[in-house]
């Protein structure tokens, strides 16, 4: 309802019914009109009344467009003006939903890929160096304070970054957090079938269970767990390639990175199946770009020599590693004390 002028204040609810009753929700609202109670008063409005589409609200004009909850900030900056032009650019040619979706994972990689390969490289870095380092934690098996600082001086020595495989993956956060507003708020999905999805803007489901599990539900996505078992076998191939002997201290940590996937399957159970089904198109693409990249774009005998040309660089002073180099031999110092006064 658009006021031609403005209207005085309201109150706009919505509420969620039972899932027992016949209607979904119940919509008040209570809007205060400027009512001067003359004789013969007018007050023009007018209604919109139609789906929630993006260009269709746009053309409205009075930023009807943000109805449509993309998300904020720069998030929904993301869905407005990045995601969406180019999944309408695809969904002109092509008719399947589910395929455009595929598309849209190979555009939104090949962008990113970019981050992707400075990650994997410096992967690849601490992996070449993965030989040297067990030598040290071997020799300092007793000593994991040893090991750390033993471990950061040779990162330093060779030019390793430890942190350089991390921020490639924090700068694609802002995308990943904007697809998870863009699927179930685009109507363009709203009762589109993908292969046993039959709504792309709701949950799939494969089997319904006999009662409802907390934060599960009564059913199992199919996408959902087709996800989470290729993030067990991503992470399970990067803990053969990756120096992982750091979580050794902390069994915890080792076996967390297992237990997350698992732990997502409930986040992930009930959301919209365009999500998840992008999730698992962007990490079967994800492994793929890493054998590809990892096995035959990345030179591992360069990358040595590489290393070994730092090694014999004179070294600048300061820097991040040398100051967390210079915490951890004051940490060791001062529980080698406490280990004397025992």
């Amino acid at each position: 309802m658009i006021a031609e002028n403005q209207f005085n204040s309201a109150v706009v609810e919505s509420k969620t019914l039972d899932e027992g009753l016949d209607d979904l929700k119940l919509l008040t609202s209570s809007i205060d009109l400027p009512y001067q109670g003359l004789g013969e008063e007018t007050f023009r409005m007018k209604w919109y009344i139609g789906p929630n589409e993006f260009e269709l609200l746009k053309a409205h004009g009075h930023d009807m467009e943000d109805i449509v909850p993309f998300g904020w900030s720069v998030f929904g900056t993301i869905n407005r003006w990045v995601i969406r032009p180019i999944f309408n650019f695809l969904s002109t040619f092509i008719g399947s939903k589910g395929i455009v979706i595929l598309l849209l994972t190979l555009v939104v990689k090949s962008l990113v890929y970019p981050l992707t390969y400075k990650m994997l490289y410096s992967q690849s870095k601490m992996g070449a160096l993965k030989p040297q380092i067990e030598k040290v934690r071997e020799k300092n098996k007793d000593d994991q304070q040893k090991v750390q600082m033993e471990t950061m001086k040779m990162y330093r020595e060779y030019g390793v970054n430890p942190a350089g495989g991390c921020f490639p993956m924090i700068l694609q956060m802002p995308i990943w957090f904007a697809l998870y507003r863009f699927f179930p708020a685009s109507i363009e999905f709203r009762q589109a079938s993908f292969l046993w999805a039959n709504d792309l803007s709701s949950y799939d489901v494969f089997m319904r269970l006999p009662v409802n599990i907390p934060f599960l539900g009564e059913h199992l996505s199919l996408f959902t767990f087709l996800w989470a078992i290729s993030m067990l076998v991503y992470t399970y191939y990067n803990s053969k390639i990756m120096d992982m002997g750091s979580m050794n201290a902390m069994p915890a940590m080792k076996y967390m990175q297992y237990i997350m996937p698992l732990m997502f399957v409930f986040f992930f159970n009930s959301y919209a199946s365009g999500l998840t089904c992008y999730l698992l198109f962007s990490n079967l693409l994800n492994i793929g770009q890493t054998l590809v990249t990892k096995n035959y774009l990345i030179d591992n005998d360069k990358i040595l020599e590489a290393l070994d040309a730092n090694r014999k660089k004179p070294k600048k002073k300061g820097g991040f590693q040398e100051r967390l180099e210079k915490a951890l031999q004051e940490q060791q110092r001062v529980s080698a004390e406490k280990s004397k006064k025992k």
